[in-house]
């Protein structure tokens, strides 16, 4: 089992996390991202920096990232890729896609952009505070212990 972590737009405090639990459960975390990403010294933490351009950091995780892997990004057509597979995908404020509800976060991510390119104004990302870290905490944890067991250990 592997973490791929969309690090381009990942707040600060979920890579924390997300390192600190890497660490804990010794789960090799990978952070992929189109510039520096400044992630501490360990044995299961490691960057790859991937060249500028549109999708080349999703492409690099779907392409790379197994059944029984984790994936952390807020890009749903990367997820919409990823679930089908089996690899269990959480956003950084926590919530977790499957099978019974990527389609429709697909379909109003899509309707969203078409609405933006029409000229439309569209309400940006909500505020990230306390509240959707602690649910990304839970939500992650609370994943990783049933792929854990699942896989027996």
């Amino acid at each position: 089992m592997r973490i791929w972590v969309d690090a381009d737009a990942c707040p600060a405090p979920i890579k924390e996390l997300i390192v600190r639990t890497a660490r804990r459960l010794k789960i090799p975390a990978v952070f992929v991202a189109n510039k520096h990403i400044g992630v501490p010294d360990s044995a299961f933490i490691s960057t790859v920096r991937v060249e500028l351009g549109p999708e080349i950091v999703d492409e690099f995780i779907a392409e790379r990232a197994e059944p029984g892997d984790f994936t952390i990004t807020q890009d749903i057509p990367l997820a919409s890729v990823l679930v089908p597979k089996g690899i269990t995908v959480i956003n950084p404020r926590g919530e977790l896609y499957t099978e019974e509800n990527i389609r429709e976060r697909l379909s109003i991510r899509n309707f969203m952009q078409d609405l933006r390119e029409a000229g439309g104004i569209t309400p940006g990302p909500r505020q990230f505070g306390q509240k959707e870290k602690q649910r990304f905490s839970d939500t992650l944890d609370r994943e990783l212990t049933k792929r854990l067991k699942l896989q027996g250990n």
